[in-house]
């Protein structure tokens, strides 16, 4: 196809169709939601695709936070009006620690140091 400039004197050419991107690989780019545990999901149209307790805008994050400073469950719940249930936390928790142990070898500890011999 030929285009005109507004006056007829920049000619140029533009090929259709444009050229396809590489298909994205992650969930996050591609826009669909992550089902990562019967609580928890990414979606990308929730929260910037953040893990979030499923049909809340709770992040993960926060919950673990609370834990991780002695907050009762108990307590977590009432925070979060009930929307994330004892169930939900101990999911968090189970898939942190997963997480933390697929990942151990690659932690590094407080001041940089590795831990590795």
């Amino acid at each position: 196809m030929i285009a005109a400039g507004q006056r007829g004197e920049n000619i140029y050419e533009v090929q259709y169709p444009v050229p396809a991107r590489k298909p994205a690989k992650d969930a996050a780019v591609t826009g669909a939601a992550r089902q990562i545990g019967r609580y928890i999901v990414a979606d990308p149209q929730v929260c910037h695709g953040k893990l979030t307790f499923r049909g809340t805008r709770i992040f993960v994050s926060d919950v673990l936070e609370q834990v991780e400073r002695g907050w009762p469950w108990d307590a977590i719940v009432e925070e979060w009006e009930g929307r994330v249930p004892e169930e939900a936390i101990a999911e968090a928790v189970r898939l942190a620690r997963e997480s933390f142990l697929e990942h151990a070898t690659e932690y590094s500890g407080p001041g940089g140091r590795s831990r590795a011999g």
